[in-house]
């Protein structure tokens, strides 16, 4: 095999099973909002949908709740209930492996990544622009992921994507008051001043304020509601 041969096997895609087709649409809908609080979702009524069998639906519903995307019940799957400490705990795990990741990302940032990255970051501004939480959220979502897919070790960027997704729907909520969508903002806007200079560390740095900026936004909103950040699992969701 010659060096291109090995070079194209490397990076053929490979053949993705229908399990794993489920998986990711069912994920895609979770990101984007499509499956709120109150849906539940079946296997059988998946599979009739999608025109296949219950067995790989089934199969990729028990991965999402192994990943803690969903959570399985008596009647159905349905998107976990998040309490305080649940969000609190993801917030800790998000300023710990972030941070580095990004720094990573900037290292090996290419100029088409750049563009991209830009490009979504200008998409941020128009729905802050236009005050549409919905789009800002679709674009904040998409400039992590882009620059998920720059940090060389996939393991830990699949790990901060699952993470990510996890408050999803916690995110797509607080987009709602101007306030948060202002912090999303300010956040972006120092990291893509980072990213294009390939500043790892200012990156890093930037990355830290975001998150933390964005854990005391959600806290402080959630009491000025009523509830304690401390309130624990038993208490209170979100």
């Amino acid at each position: 095999m010659t060096s291109r041969d090995r070079a194209a096997h490397k990076m053929a895609p490979r053949q993705t099973s229908l399990r794993q087709q489920v998986r990711d649409t069912i994920r895609r809908k979770i990101q984007h909002g499509e499956i709120g609080p109150d849906t539940r979702l079946v296997d059988l009524e998946i599979a009739s949908r999608m025109g296949v069998s219950r067995m790989p639906v089934r199969e990729a519903l028990l991965e999402l709740v192994s990943e803690g995307y969903l959570a399985g019940t008596t009647r159905g799957f349905v998107l976990p209930k998040l309490s305080m400490q649940d969000v609190a705990d993801i917030f800790e795990i998000r300023k710990l492996l972030e941070p580095t990741a990004a720094a990573n990302a900037a290292r090996h940032l290419s100029d088409r990544a750049e563009a991209d990255l830009v490009t979504a970051y200008e998409r941020a501004r128009r729905a802050h622009r236009d005050q549409d939480a919905d789009e800002m959220g679709l674009a904040n979502m998409q400039y992590r992921q882009i620059w998920l897919e720059a940090e060389p070790n996939w393991r830990l960027a699949a790990t901060i994507s699952r993470f990510a997704d996890q408050v999803q729907t916690v995110r797509l909520a607080t987009l709602k008051s101007p306030a948060t969508r202002d912090v999303v903002m300010s956040g972006l806007d120092r990291m893509t001043a980072a990213f294009r200079h390939r500043d790892a560390d200012a990156v890093e740095a930037a990355v830290r304020i975001f998150i933390e900026d964005a854990e005391a936004h959600f806290f402080a909103t959630q009491k000025a509601a009523g509830d304690r950040p401390d309130a624990g699992r038993r208490r209170s969701s979100v």
